[in-house]
């Protein structure tokens, strides 16, 4: 910090890859920004950090052009230029060909390092005009008034602001200090992590498995590599990580198939407990939850980051609309059309991800039945087909300008 008693429009606490995401998008149009994140943000990009990857969308990722991230990325993200679904045993799949809208990308697969690499340079960038950045820091007191917002630092720093972000993840205590309660989900599943290299080239195709015990998913990546994302039940996950590493891909291998030869671990295997979290309300006084602080998804269609960015570009929109028209970026007016729009959305994909995981986590005959008519139906009829691609692709809906590759 650069001096006591600094004021901010926009301060964010949360320096993951959506606060570092929001405080490019709201900077990068001018707006006087304040992060604070608990730990060094240098520590955020090494690799042992995190062993994910993200897919991002279309839609996103003309938000990451838009803000002066994607040029740095475009050179380490993997094109998913095909899509298949299907279930354990069953011939019927859905094929997502990239060539029937318009030729483009479906997304990119994306290192969620080289994600916050970015993001990180291009906040250092803004750092000489608009942002300022406090991290390894502490908040000893919030207050969230009518007349604005003060921030104590655990330094000492007094901070004054218009409006506090919540960008802390699921686990956000802000969010709970602040009384927002939240809804809990607990999948009792496991999501399993690594980086798989294979013998042959993967030609940019993703691949969705349904199991009675989780999906699994194999996500195309640069190179001759992919990551696995293996949601098991938490028994059998338990199971899974005590194996050694020689018996883990054996046991993957089965569900991995031999279509891309050889396979072997290009990295440690990591897991993360799944579950689902909804907040009961995205705002508060002077305050807006945004990403994982506000809803939490299963991983099970890639949309969760995505769905953040969906966050990020909306309250962006509104704060900068509302400071060229002189008005309170803090107003109750503006949080709740911040509210209306994002809880719709974040309802709906909620909907979607747990009503999947539950259809093809039973191995009920019925079930069987009901989803391989399921999965015929939207193999053959076309333009039902499209609809699910460019929704996927983050190209419908209400979207921000962000989204759809505009400026602020």
């Amino acid at each position: 910090m650069r001096g006591a008693d600094e004021s901010f429009d926009l301060v964010i606490i949360g320096g993951g890859m959506t606060g570092l995401a929001l405080a490019c998008a709201a900077a990068g149009a001018a707006l006087r920004v304040l992060l604070i994140e608990r730990q060094p943000l240098a520590a955020t990009v090494a690799p042992p950090f995190d062993g994910r990857v993200t897919a991002v969308a279309q839609g996103s990722r003309r938000l990451l052009e838009a803000i002066g991230v994607w040029p740095a990325l475009a050179g380490d993200a993997q094109p998913i230029r095909d899509i298949r679904v299907g279930e354990r045993h069953s011939p019927l799949t859905v094929h997502y060909d990239h060539r029937a809208v318009g030729d483009q990308p479906l997304g990119h697969i994306v290192e969620n390092r080289l994600l916050r690499g970015a993001l990180l340079r291009r906040a250092e960038q803004l750092a000489a005009s608009s942002l300022v950045v406090a991290a390894p820091a502490r908040i000893a007191r919030l207050a969230c008034r009518e007349g604005g917002v003060r921030l104590r630092l655990q330094g000492g720093e007094e901070i004054l602001g218009a409006l506090v972000a919540v960008a802390e993840g699921r686990a956000s205590p802000t969010r709970e200090a602040q009384g927002i309660e939240v809804l809990r989900w607990d999948y009792r599943q496991t999501g399993i992590v690594a980086t798989i290299a294979h013998e042959r080239p993967h030609r940019g195709l993703a691949v969705e498995r349904f199991f009675p015990d989780g999906p699994f998913a194999i996500l195309p990546m640069t190179g001759r590599r992919s990551s696995i994302v293996w949601a098991a039940h938490d028994r059998l996950a338990r199971e899974l990580i005590e194996l050694s590493d020689d018996d883990f891909m054996a046991e993957l291998g089965e569900r991995f198939g031999d279509q891309l030869g050889a396979l072997a671990l290009a990295g440690p295997r990591w897991h993360y407990p799944l579950s689902m979290i909804q907040a009961r309300r995205y705002t508060g006084r002077r305050l807006a939850l945004v990403g994982d602080a506000a809803h939490a998804i299963h991983p099970i269609a890639g949309q969760g980051w995505n769905l953040a960015l969906r966050d990020v570009a909306a309250l962006a929109e509104l704060l900068v609309d509302a400071k060229r028209l002189g008005l309170d970026l803090g107003a109750p007016a503006v949080l709740a059309r911040y509210e209306r729009w994002r809880r719709f959305d974040s309802l709906a994909l909620i909907a979607i991800t747990d009503g999947l995981n539950r259809l093809f986590g039973n191995d009920l005959l019925p079930l069987r039945v009901v989803r391989e008519l399921g999965l015929g139906v939207v193999e053959r009829v076309g333009p039902l087909k499209q609809f699910f691609m460019r929704h996927a692709m983050g190209l419908l809906g209400d979207l921000p300008r962000l989204m759809r590759g505009e400026t602020l």
